[in-house]
């Protein structure tokens, strides 16, 4: 028999091929994010008739802070030092934001008048809850805690991937 050779170090710094499932990550943090909206839409829909503007805006930031924090955490724990793991993250984390928002004011439609008038929205302007989004309906011109929200959201995801992430050994 033959001696094994010894180990040899990889060169001029390589460094060994990160661990972790990036694409798990990434599908992870969809499904968290679809859940984290889903709760925020039912939450709007259940208190819709009580809130203020003000309460309003701050459920909004509230849920896109969350949501960016849940996502963040899971895309840092299962795809640990993977940038293109986290920048999915970010991205995942702000259109959960926006798709929070947006999927509310089809289920107020609803509540308020009757379902088939989604189907009368749809037809007439289906982009109402995106423009409702966008635009200030009391003051006329943008609501800027909209792309806020897109932007904490996205923060969040992305600062705690990449501190979860970044923690994490790699083998």
């Amino acid at each position: 028999m033959q001696p094994a050779p010894p180990f040899q170090a990889p060169p001029y710094g390589q460094l060994p091929n990160a661990s972790g499932h990036p694409v798990g990550a990434v599908f992870l943090g969809f499904f968290a994010s679809v859940i984290v909206s889903l709760l925020y839409s039912g939450l709007i829909l259940a208190t819709y008739e009580d809130q203020s503007i003000t309460t309003a805006n701050t459920l909004y930031l509230g849920h896109a802070l969350i949501n960016g924090a849940v996502v963040g955490c899971l895309v840092g724990l299962v795809g640990h030092r993977n940038t293109g793991a986290h920048i999915s993250g970010a991205i995942i984390a702000a259109l959960g934001a926006f798709f929070g928002y947006t999927n509310a004011l089809p289920l107020i439609i609803a509540d308020r008048q009757s379902p088939a008038a989604i189907g009368d929205m749809m037809e007439a302007d289906p982009f109402f809850p995106a423009k409702a989004w966008w635009n200030n309906e009391v003051e006329g011109g943008v609501d800027w805690f909209s792309p806020l929200g897109l932007v904490l959201a996205a923060a969040a995801a992305w600062g705690l991937a990449y501190l979860i992430g970044s923690r994490r050994r790699q083998r």
